[in-house]
């Protein structure tokens, strides 16, 4: 998907309603007219046919759109922070466990990288752990032959004393993670403030929501969002969700005063 879309796409989430029913329709005459001009209406056609907008129950002349719930996953990062962060925990943690030749490095590193995308923690290089069922893993790495010392999947509770606090801050690094809220929180509270009456506010503001959003997604992309009763004390994620709501919130409002003068 085009930056442009991404941005349109990001746009939609926060202008109407906000992270939770999101819609767009007609925020105001001047500001439809001035997004037309600028190319963003143009994606409107494109996000419906990728099933990330839907258009209302009224009309095909109704200009009525609302986020499609794989559109908003999209927009978030691919999960949603609050339902990952309030998910049960049955208090297992699941292992992944290999040992491939090191005349397959290209394999090795696949596996590596799809752990990675995955969110699972690091505890040694070819030792990696989560805390959710491996249901998905369990099709894509457990197909085929199995063989045993090349690769397993465990469920597994510590057996020597060592806590869940010990394992998650060996497995993940919370202080990048930290960091990268850090400069999210930074960027949040650097929004340009006051009345949009120009076209020079207006892309301001739009270049302050890409900025945003490009700063929430470097964390969210590194953040495992573990349940919360494994979360590690000082972790801003859940900070950074709730500033990020309220300062949108803000944002919209502001959307709505655009009028060129």
């Amino acid at each position: 998907m085009q930056p442009k879309t991404e941005e349109f796409l990001n746009l939609l989430l926060w202008s109407a309603e906000l992270l939770i029913q999101p819609t767009f329709r007609n925020l105001t005459d001047s500001y439809e007219s001035w997004a037309y001009s600028n190319g963003l209406m143009r994606q409107v056609a494109l996000l419906e046919r990728q099933q990330l907008l839907e258009r209302g129950t009224g009309s095909q002349d109704d200009r009525l759109y609302r986020l499609s719930a794989q559109g908003r996953l999209r927009v978030l990062g691919g999960r949603d922070p609050q339902e990952r962060w309030a998910r049960p925990w049955d208090g297992q943690w699941r292992l992944v466990l290999f040992d491939v030749p090191t005349g397959k490095n290209t394999e090795r590193e696949r596996l590596r990288r799809y752990l990675r995308q995955k969110s699972f923690g690091c505890l040694q290089n070819s030792v990696w752990i989560q805390p959710d069922p491996l249901t998905e893993e369990r099709q894509v790495l457990g197909g085929g032959k199995i063989n045993v010392k090349s690769l397993i999947l465990l469920e597994a509770r510590p057996g020597a004393g060592e806590s869940d606090a010990e394992i998650v801050a060996g497995a993940w690094d919370f202080e990048r993670i930290n960091r990268l809220y850090s400069q999210h929180l930074k960027t949040l509270f650097e929004r340009p403030v006051g009345v949009l009456r120009s076209d020079a506010a207006a892309k301001a503001l739009l270049r302050w929501a890409a900025a945003e959003r490009k700063a929430w997604l470097a964390a969210v992309t590194y953040d495992p969002m573990l349940p919360d009763p494994i979360l590690p004390p000082g972790y801003l994620g859940e900070q950074a969700w709730q500033q990020r709501v309220a300062v949108l919130r803000d944002a919209s409002r502001q959307l709505h005063t655009f009028h060129l003068t």
